[in-house]
């Protein structure tokens, strides 16, 4: 069975100025890696608008209607935070990056397809219930959970974040939520400053593994190995959602971890393989960091290469 690959134009028309690190020119390099040969065999499909309905499941309106509201003219983007920049394109961008993740889930519940990989920005793991930043207006993996649940009855939803930095907005989602787990490695200290160990959820459905800066891969996969994989194993989810963010590179310029390009495909690997076990190989991706366009580029290939395989 096939893997769905979801985009849209209008993630490109998010703008949030010169030397922002999300920027346009990460998607088109992700795109550009995917239209390799080997990579023909993806189903492609348009993101669609996500509809409000899913965007309340995790935000109150209050946020979503702040967010969309926010229009600056054409070639002035505004800052929302230091970090979190809004332009004439980011709302449309925004509910299309949501809207793919819920596309996704929809396609792989239905049995139609058996991954899917959400090549959207902005990314979404920052984002809290009533607040946006760290470059993330909405939860697109959050959302996406969430969407599982209401539509397709999915008892159980995990998301597995291994961007270099922690998801304290989905964390914030899963935590008081025995029906979500949540599992993240990720860079401490680093922003947002979240993900200690420590942090287990309400049911021993969180479990953070910070790593050291200049943590490299043999750590990185121990993690995953000895800590989170046994206890995702353990939760046996319905569906997992993963918030693949490839920031955690070596090349990386926003942190300091020491992946290599192959740690991605291991790790996506080693998802499918609980997910095979557990949920009928229902996986559904979503892009979140990454910085360097050709670390970006080559790890989030190698990361699709792996679902295909799966």
């Amino acid at each position: 069975m096939t893997v769905l690959l979801l985009t849209h134009k209008a993630c490109l028309a998010h703008d949030t100025g010169p030397f922002h690190p999300e920027c346009p020119d990460r998607l088109r390099h992700v795109m550009a890696a995917l239209e390799a040969e080997s990579f023909s065999h993806l189903l492609r499909e348009e993101a669609p608008r996500a509809e409000e309905e899913a965007l309340l499941r995790v935000h109150p309106p209050m946020h979503v209607r702040a967010v969309l509201a926010l229009s600056p003219p054409p070639d002035e983007p505004i800052n929302i935070d230091p970090d979190t920049v809004v332009s004439a394109g980011s709302g449309e961008a925004a509910l299309r990056a949501a809207g793919a993740g819920v596309a996704a889930v929809d396609a792989v519940m239905a049995g139609s397809v058996r991954a899917a990989f959400a090549a959207v920005r902005p990314p979404g793991h920052h984002a809290e219930p009533d607040r946006a930043m760290g470059f993330c207006l909405f939860s697109n993996a959050a959302i996406a959970a969430r969407h599982a649940q209401a539509r397709w009855n999915a008892a159980r939803v995990a998301v597995l974040d291994f961007d270099v930095h922690h998801g304290n907005g989905t964390q914030a989602v899963a935590e008081s939520d025995p029906t979500l787990f949540y599992g993240s490695t990720h860079q401490y200290p680093c922003y947002p400053g979240t993900g200690m160990a420590a942090e287990h959820g309400v049911a021993g459905n969180v479990v953070n593994v910070p790593l050291a800066p200049g943590t490299g891969s043999e750590a990185f996969r121990a993690a995953w190995a000895a800590s989170i994989l046994p206890a995702l194993d353990a939760w046996a989810p319905d569906l997992i959602v993963i918030s693949a963010g490839f920031d955690a590179h070596r090349a990386d310029p926003l942190a300091q971890l020491r992946l290599e390009t192959e740690d991605f495909s291991w790790i996506t690997d080693a998802i499918l393989e609980v997910a095979g076990a557990r949920c009928r190989d229902r996986v559904v991706s979503i892009l979140e960091g990454g910085y360097d366009l050709r670390a970006l580029a080559a790890s989030a290939a190698a990361h699709v290469r792996a679902l295909m395989r799966g």
